[in-house]
């Protein structure tokens, strides 16, 4: 009773559907401020959803119809089952097994890859486009991050996400160490995440909403419910690896930092998308490849050097 309590309620299911519409709330009124807008009130996300949810699923005649449906349930079945094994205000998850960080950075590739199937067996001209760039620009931050995951698990010499918070919760002096890999993190999750600079598959001036321009109702409800609770769970992804403090506090004080953690890198995600203009897919993949790639790849060489000397 008690992990279906956790796997469901809280720290599950509903606290991550409330979570991420706050999180949409305040991405959007950090970037409004920061235009010098005001931005939407605190129920313009849950109200968001509530009116697709009570208009019609529009399918075009000619979309895979398994395709077209199914693909908005993977995404979000994948990103909710990604944040149970994620450590929060504890170094233990509500699951935990030794390679659930495979598990896990394996999961977060499925929503992009649902939604370039779902976009592209719209049979939309549109939606071709985006999924097409989502799905290119996909190879370029992909290997990055999973590079800048791999660095700080050489050092703890694990593939659990309970044994690495472990580690470096008893050595927090190695949590600099691994700053090149968290930068390379958090950029590589704004790709992931598909918010400017690298929201070229869904630029709205030139190609609607890219691979969600056939999508409506409840289907496009999921999609945007799948985006929000993506940005928490890989904001809780990089605060449980490269920022191992506030553990065994308790689980007030435990949550209020997994919070404040889970807010700071989403405030610098809203920021990097405002005083960044977009770029064109090449730029987006020659940056990756020549910048992020090669850093990542320092930072493990680093760790693995460092590795030797301690052991």
């Amino acid at each position: 009773m008690h992990i279906l309590f956790e796997v469901f309620i809280f720290p599950g299911v509903l606290f991550l559907f409330v979570f991420g519409l706050w999180a949409e709330f305040f991405d959007r009124r950090v970037y409004a401020r920061m235009q010098n807008r005001i931005g939407p009130p605190w129920f313009q996300p849950l109200a968001d959803i509530i009116k697709l949810i009570a208009k019609e699923d529009l399918i075009p005649e000619e979309a895979n119809v398994i395709f077209f449906k199914a693909a908005p349930v993977f995404a979000l079945a994948a990103v909710l089952a990604a944040f149970v094994y994620i450590p929060l205000w504890s170094t233990n998850a509500i699951a935990s097994f030794y390679g659930d960080i495979i598990v896990v950075l394996y999961l977060l590739t499925l929503p992009t890859i649902a939604i370039f199937l779902g976009g592209w067996y719209s049979t939309s001209l549109f939606a071709r486009i985006g999924s097409v760039r989502n799905v290119t620009q996909f190879f370029a931050y992909e290997v990055p991050l999973l590079m800048g995951m791999l660095a700080p698990t050489l050092l703890a010499n694990t593939w659990s996400f309970s044994e690495l918070t472990a580690y470096y919760h008893a050595h927090p002096q190695y949590t600099l160490i691994n700053l090149i890999a968290f930068v390379v993190c958090l950029i590589s999750l704004q790709g992931k995440l598909e918010k400017a600079p690298f929201d070229i598959p869904e630029a709205e001036t030139e190609i609607v909403a890219g691979g969600f321009t056939e999508y409506s109702g409840r289907l496009f409800a999921m999609l945007r419910l799948a985006l929000d609770i993506e940005m928490v769970v890989g904001a809780s992804l990089i605060a449980a690896v490269f920022l191992p403090f506030g553990f065994g506090l308790g689980p007030v004080a435990g949550f209020a930092v997994y919070m404040a953690k889970v807010i700071s890198i989403v405030f610098l995600l809203s920021v990097g998308r405002t005083i960044f203009a977009r770029m064109r897919m090449d730029q987006m993949i020659a940056f990756c490849w020549q910048y992020l790639v090669p850093l990542s790849m320092f930072q493990i060489i680093l760790n693995l050097v460092l590795k030797g000397f301690l052991s």
